[in-house]
């Protein structure tokens, strides 16, 4: 943007008549405002706020569906384990046989605090925790982890 720095001593004449005379020149100097600079740090800066907090909003939302997923795939092992069981040649025998062939690694990231047991146990994804209680097996039916 042009500025005109029109100074007069005698306080007479237009600019435009000052600009011709030569004893106006013209500002060529381009940049911002402290003003607008701090307008704009600002404005990002509740930008970013509201972007952390959403992303973080992401994170707990994503750990949630992990330890969901977890559940699932203890559920899937269990659902193996017991028709591998009933279809060997000794059969069902109990609940903690099941249990105990179950592999309850669920994968890199999850935990167990403490160790689960037949009646359930705490399962961990990061800051996320599932308190898991498990029907037992039976003959008739597969045990499951809620």
């Amino acid at each position: 943007m042009l500025a005109f720095d029109c100074k007069s001593d005698d306080g007479t004449g237009s600019w435009l008549q000052k600009l011709f005379k030569g004893s106006c020149r013209i500002n060529t100097e381009k940049g911002f405002t402290l003003l607008e600079m701090m307008s704009v740090l600002v404005i990002m800066g509740v930008m970013f706020s509201v972007a952390i907090k959403k992303i973080d909003l992401l994170s707990d939302t994503a750990s949630l569906t992990a330890l969901k997923a977890g559940v699932r795939e203890l559920n899937t092992r269990e659902t193996l384990v017991w028709v591998k069981i009933k279809l060997s040649d000794a059969g069902w025998q109990n609940d903690e046989d099941v249990f105990n062939a179950v592999d309850k690694r669920i994968g890199q990231g999850y935990g167990w605090d403490p160790p689960p047991d037949v009646s359930g146990g705490r399962l961990q994804y990061k800051a996320q925790v599932f308190d898991l209680n498990r029907k037992a097996s039976t003959n008739n039916s597969v045990g499951v982890w809620r």
